[in-house]
């Protein structure tokens, strides 16, 4: 049992969540597996088709070279084997999607071998998602329901687009788990350039398979939850399939292995057909495809061209600006954030400028569902807000208000520090002109400070009144001990 392993208690003791995932990952490439249909969203119905798509009689499939770079490149980047020969297969089975009646894939000799990946929780705890495989394969077609209550519509556009399977090991042992591994992994595939990871286009989905056993016991039978696109429902369906097994199984009954979708009106699964084993599929080599062979130096070409990845990219910002890593972990997430804090943190106090972007920025981009690369602030907007809090010219909270007129669209930071007049006060001549009149006015707080020192705040808090936020907090503090005899 892993040190992560979060067990469910029901009526027979505790169980243990075992989990595996199938990540289809859609390659990032403009054209087809094996065709040059293009491949794009929101085009009409059956408008990026090609004959090889439509499975018309006499056509031939020919490789995508592009999608078998993606596909290496990806195995490299989770620290995989990259096979130099592997072979495309037919995956037979029958449905309106899939025009061909076979899906070609590949099943025995996939292009990239076993790999791994390293996972942080948001605790901080780490573990490690063994790889199994990557493959390529085309994806089926998609069926319509609801233009017509008597007929279904089939849409051809998705039809041999290329994907990448990556089949994990049944290593995690939670729905936690299970979120922050596909989320790890999206965030690779989107640093590599191979897969965009938009789940909402469908371009990122997962299989879940889901067991339950008693701790150390023997692996139990596993059901499969098709095509998951979304982290939310990905934890609800995990629940829920779990829970739904241990109740069979503390009733008596045995789990029917077999593959599930998950209603996330209901919020639960249901049963979608019972689980075909390989067998079941009659695989075989496709005849009209050539086994791939590449070239060893190709693959290390395509290895130093890597860029820097996840994990390297938070080991180096925690060295480089001393980052916690935490804050390092947050900015690595997105590329377009890391990219954008490191050239806002040029010359900075990096641990200020993380806090503007992780924190401020950040909330407000969420808030209004923007990506950081449609950020109204730029990078050297926030460096020169950080520039004026490190100068003493704001105080921290005074920024605040300008980081809010900066987003309104009402200027640089600096602009509008002078426009509005909001420059902090550290005159000590005027500040302790406004510090004699009120420890004159209040002496019995006066008396009360030397006995407790803490009190000092209430001074600090009536001299930032009276500036209107302007003072600085250092320089109010400095004078106030000095005058109420504080050390």
């Amino acid at each position: 049992m892993s040190e992560t392993s979060k067990l469910i208690e029901g009526r027979t003791g505790p169980w243990e969540i075992v989990l595996g995932l199938e990540v289809h990952a859609q390659v990032a490439s403009k054209a087809k597996l094996f065709s040059g249909a293009a491949v794009g969203f929101g085009a009409g119905p059956n408008e990026q088709v090609s004959l090889v798509d439509a499975a018309m009689p006499g056509m031939l499939p020919v490789i995508n070279g592009y999608c078998v770079e993606q596909a290496v490149r990806t195995g490299l980047g989770l620290k995989a084997q990259i096979n130099l020969k592997s072979h495309f297969d037919r995956k037979n089975y029958f449905y309106p999607d899939l025009p061909q009646g076979y899906q070609i894939s590949q099943y025995k000799d996939p292009i990239v071998g076993e790999g791994e990946v390293i996972v942080e929780l948001d605790d901080g705890r780490t573990f490690t998602v063994g790889v199994e495989r990557l493959h390529l394969e085309q994806d089926a077609a998609k069926l319509i329901h609801d233009l017509d209550p008597n007929a279904t519509y089939v849409d051809l556009n998705r039809a041999g687009t290329a994907l990448m399977e990556i089949v994990s090991r049944p290593d995690m042992r939670s729905s936690e788990e299970a979120v922050a591994y596909v989320k790890k992994l999206r965030t690779i595939l989107i640093y590599l350039g191979s897969c965009d990871g938009d789940m909402d286009k469908g371009n990122l989905r997962a299989d879940v398979n889901v067991s339950v056993r008693k701790p150390g016991a023997e692996l139990g039978t596993r059901c499969e939850i098709k095509n998951v696109n979304s982290f939310r429902f990905m934890q609800q369906a995990i629940e829920y399939e779990a829970r739904r097994q241990i109740e069979i199984l503390e009733e008596g009954g045995s789990i029917a292995q077999e593959t599930r979708l998950f209603d996330p009106g209901k919020g639960e699964t249901r049963s979608m057909r019972s689980k075909e084993e390989a067998h079941d599929y009659r695989y075989f080599p496709d005849p009209d495809l050539l086994p791939l062979v590449l070239d060893p130096a190709w693959v290390k070409q395509i290895e130093d061209s890597l860029p820097e990845l996840p994990d390297a990219k938070k080991a180096r910002l925690q060295a480089q600006y001393g980052l916690s890593a935490y804050d390092a972990g947050v900015l690595i997430i997105e590329q377009a954030r890391a990219d954008f804090y490191e050239t806002a943190a040029k010359g900075r106090d990096a641990k200020l400028t993380a806090n503007w972007v992780t924190n401020d920025l950040a909330a407000r981009l969420a808030a209004g569902g923007l990506d950081i690369a449609d950020s109204p602030i730029g990078p050297d907007a926030i460096a020169e807000l950080v520039q004026l809090i490190e100068e003493a010219v704001i105080s921290s909270k005074i920024a605040k208000d300008v980081f809010e007129r900066m987003w309104a669209g009402d200027g640089r930071a600096s602009e509008i520090v002078d426009k509005a007049g909001l420059k902090q006060v550290s005159d000590t001549g005027a500040l302790e002109g406004i510090i004699d009149a009120l420890i004159a006015a209040n002496p019995g707080q006066a008396a009360a400070v030397k006995e407790r020192p803490q009190a000092i705040g209430w001074f600090v808090g009536q001299v930032m009144k009276e500036t209107g936020g302007k003072a600085n907090p250092a320089t109010v503090n400095q004078l106030l001990r000095a005058k109420l005899g504080v050390d």
